[in-house]
């Protein structure tokens, strides 16, 4: 087991930005009331703000197996809901919340959408192809992120008949203005369409800083990603190939046991999620508060959890230790440093203002779990393995290529199963819940196997949500209700 650390009071400060100094990661909408969007230039530049710049790690991890309850802590209404299945009555401009992140998915889209319309009435529409391209794919992602979390999880062996959510494909002034619904299989048929069109068309050299953008890369990763919940395992090995096209992928995996070992929190904080990160594939800013708040959520992970969560170490033989800093902040406030606030105040003399952190939404780690996976169901056991010991390479405390070591022993014995594929199955989510702890990750994972969740509370209440259970989907927000979007059942 790693080493816990204590970090004193240096959470309790955090840095204040000015915007000034935040241009790398804050970027600005063109006012269309001072300018005529009319050139590649100009619909790029619109481009940047066509990707949801709201959060949910906070939801996604509160309702996931990752956490528990401290009995007192940072009292967070989405951190509490969430956690205890509740309805989060909170409003889009509450940072973190369901409806904020609603919200922004469709102003996202509804960017994306007039970016579209501005190409569609080009005398030239050749001359917006990459443009093109990152518009369908910004918009597909809101729509996927979105059907998946406000409907029920798409399951390939079923009709999918349940209500999906309102796929948007005109720029409107109101975004929800008479939209309906329709089915989740709809909804994933009008992702695939989007997907396909919009991803040959990507062209890196377009972008300042690619992996803020839809760049080839983060695409491909998206196919796979979309393609592993679809289970077409074909699709999944070959866009994630695509992903790691002329570079080796154990050379872009975070570094956790070599560079990242010696680095401080203050340090991991800084590059964990920068653009030179060859693990970060794409980088959304996000306005969010998780930054601050994650060790001091009363709804978090304690030490038993992390316990529990690292568990997967076992898995390697040779006495592995993950290589993961553990940090606790006061009484069983645990933490690892990745998800850094930058805070940008309202005016240079404001108090006030909004937290970010630059959210990295697709990795290379992502992407090398997605292909073990997918072989593993097509019958590449000894691809897939080669996979998860490259992982464990990266992740172990002194890591010995010869003793620290995955294979089918290992995994019998810490699983109890003689069926080698479903043991490759257990090791990869028990790798990925490890590596992705604290970035809402989990819960795409739990929602994909059908895992139920069990919360308790400290007064003994017991929260059983199995798969089938409608709290499992967000609500939808009363703002939406109001435009004739239909709720979610209870």
């Amino acid at each position: 087991m790693n080493k816990i650390k204590l970090l004193k009071n240096i959470l309790l400060v955090l840095p204040v930005l000015l915007l000034s100094g935040c241009e790398d990661f804050l970027s600005t909408e063109p006012d269309s009331t001072r300018a005529t969007i009319n050139t590649p230039a100009q619909v790029s530049q619109l481009l940047t703000t066509a990707y949801p710049q709201g959060g949910y790690v906070v939801f996604a991890e509160s309702m996931s197996d990752n956490v528990e309850d401290k009995g007192r802590g940072e009292d967070d209404k989405t951190n509490r809901g969430s956690y205890l299945f509740e309805e989060v009555e909170a409003t889009v401009e509450e940072q973190d919340s369901p409806d904020q992140y609603w919200a922004e998915c469709y102003r996202a889209i509804s960017v994306a959408n007039q970016a579209l319309d501005i190409i569609s009435k080009s005398a030239d529409q050749s001359q917006y192809t990459a443009q093109r391209g990152e518009a369908l794919l910004a918009r597909a992602y809101a729509h996927f992120m979105l059907v998946n979390y406000f409907s029920r999880f798409f399951d390939p062996q079923q009709p999918n008949t349940d209500p999906g959510i309102p796929y948007v494909t005109e720029p409107e002034t109101v975004v929800l203005k008479n939209y309906e619904r329709k089915t989740v299989a709809f909804v994933y048929q009008m992702i695939e369409q989007d997907l396909l069109e919009g991803l040959p068309l990507i062209s890196d050299g377009t972008y300042t800083v690619p992996k803020y953008h839809f760049n080839r890369a983060a695409a491909n990763a998206f196919a796979s990603r979309f393609y592993l919940v679809k289970r077409d395992y074909a699709k999944v090995v070959e866009y994630a190939n695509n992903v790691f096209q002329g570079s080796s992928i154990a050379d872009n995996l975070r570094p956790w046991n070599s560079t990242y070992a010696s680095l401080s929190p203050q340090e991991l904080w800084n590059i964990f999620a920068r653009a030179n990160q060859n693990a970060n594939l794409m980088l959304v800013e996000t306005a969010s508060w998780f930054g601050r708040n994650a060790p001091q959520y009363r709804y978090g992970m304690t030490y038993r959890k992390w316990l529990e969560i690292s568990a997967s170490e076992r898995i390697v033989n040779g006495s592995a230790n993950w290589s993961y800093p553990l940090y606790y902040q006061g009484d069983n406030n645990y933490f690892i440093p990745k998800l850094f606030e930058y805070f940008v105040r309202e005016s240079v003399n404001a108090d006030i203002g909004v937290g970010y952190v630059m959210l990295p939404i697709f990795t290379v780690e992502e992407v090398l779990f997605n292909r073990a996976e997918a072989n593993a169901y097509l019958g590449n056991t000894t691809a897939s393995l080669a996979d998860i010991n490259l992982f464990v390479g990266k992740r172990v405390e002194n890591y010995n290529p010869s003793t620290h070591t995955v294979n089918a022993a290992s995994m019998r014995r810490f699983f109890g199963t003689t069926n080698l594929r479903d043991g490759i199955i257990n090791t990869i989510l028990a790798f990925k819940r490890v590596e992705f702890v604290q970035e809402g990750m989990r819960w795409f994972d739990m929602q994909r196997y059908a895992l139920p969740v069990t919360h308790e509370t400290v007064l003994g209440q017991v929260i059983t949500v199995p798969a089938t259970d409608p709290k499992r989907l967000l609500q939808i927000p009363q703002s939406a209700t109001l435009a004739g979007i239909a709720r979610n059942p209870r």
